[in-house]
């Protein structure tokens, strides 16, 4: 494994980030495709073997149970001070007013919720997990300085939004005299790579880390088109990020990983790896061959000529995955 710095910051990060929304409980608001603690075990001890520092999750992810099975496991597998524990904040927890978004009153409640599940007093890394429009930003930024303050939390990260509103929020923290984004957790991919054109910049200008969601497109960068599995006939929301016109660059990544001899998971993956922006790639794993896929990807190099075959058949996507 190999380690680097989150963005402008001293804190070393492994290239690999383990996503732990495939742990969860389905009894208790999980899908029907979450691993169960036991499930989950032999996952997170891999990827503790392999060198994986970073476990990222959400309180939104299986109703909160993803953030339990994630403590339980690091709790009896590694010490608390090994690994960069990272969650989120922003989904709705409960019904009724207050129940989700970034006002100070939901940072406040879920930040410590999460903790509780999490068995910590602190998080590494504490991102929101969206663009919240019914609440100012700059109490958002200030609620969020003043849990870094707490020690609750050591560092600040986003997810995906556009880049004026993550330009807005970096520039509120810079007038309030509040802490900054150090990361931003968006959605990046072969199939998918608007960002290149204002968040990916930003992020290099400004020193920000970079942890891409979904960098294998929900699956749809492991097998032919037509092939289903179980998450994609319940995941509403991959029809809403990929469609039709996607086709072709799966393909060309099936016959250039065919060239390889190689699981085309590795090679989108590399493609991902060798971005200068991306930090650490955020890949959720339902089985062990996942997990070596991920792991092999870190040393796997590719050619230019391929790097450009695996490019030119992308077309312009409408912008997804910001709510």
């Amino acid at each position: 494994m190999r380690y680097t710095n989150l963005g402008n910051t001293g804190l070393q990060v492994s290239v690999v980030t383990l996503g732990c929304m495939s742990f969860g409980d389905a009894e208790r608001g999980g899908r029907p495709w979450v691993l169960d603690l036991d499930a989950a075990r032999p996952i997170i001890r891999a990827a503790l073997e392999a060198g994986i520092n970073v476990f990222d999750t959400a309180n939104v992810y299986s109703a909160g149970t993803s953030e339990e099975i994630t403590e339980q496991l690091l709790r009896e597998l590694t010490d608390r001070e090994d690994v960069v524990l990272a969650t989120k904040v922003h989904g709705r927890m409960r019904q009724g007013p207050n129940g989700g978004g970034l006002s100070r009153k939901a940072i406040l409640r879920e930040l410590d919720a999460s903790l509780r599940r999490l068995g910590t007093d602190y998080v590494d890394l504490y991102q929101i997990h969206r663009w919240d429009p019914d609440t100012p930003i700059e109490e958002t930024m200030s609620a969020l300085h003043d849990v870094v303050r707490a020690g609750k939390v050591r560092y600040l990260g986003a997810s995906s939004m556009y880049a004026w509103q993550f330009a807005k929020a970096q520039y509120t923290a810079d007038l309030g005299g509040w802490t900054r984004f150090v990361s931003m957790q968006n959605h990046y991919n072969l199939l998918y790579r608007e960002e290149e054109r204002e968040v990916l910049p930003f992020c290099g200008d400004q020193g920000v880390g970079v942890l891409p969601w979904s960098p294998l497109a929900r699956g749809r960068l492991t097998r032919d088109w037509d092939d289903a599995t179980t998450r994609s006939e319940t995941d509403e929301f991959t029809s809403k990020l990929y469609g039709e016109g996607d086709r072709q660059v799966v393909e060309t990544l099936a016959e250039v990983a065919g060239r390889r001899d190689l699981p085309r998971a590795q090679v989108a993956l590399a493609w991902l790896l060798a971005k200068p922006a991306v930090t650490s790639p955020i890949v959720g794993v339902t089985k062990p061959e996942h997990l070596q896929d991920a792991v092999a990807a870190v040393d796997l190099e590719l050619s230019e000529a391929e790097v450009e075959e695996l490019e030119a058949p992308y077309r312009p996507h409408a912008v997804a995955g910001h709510s």
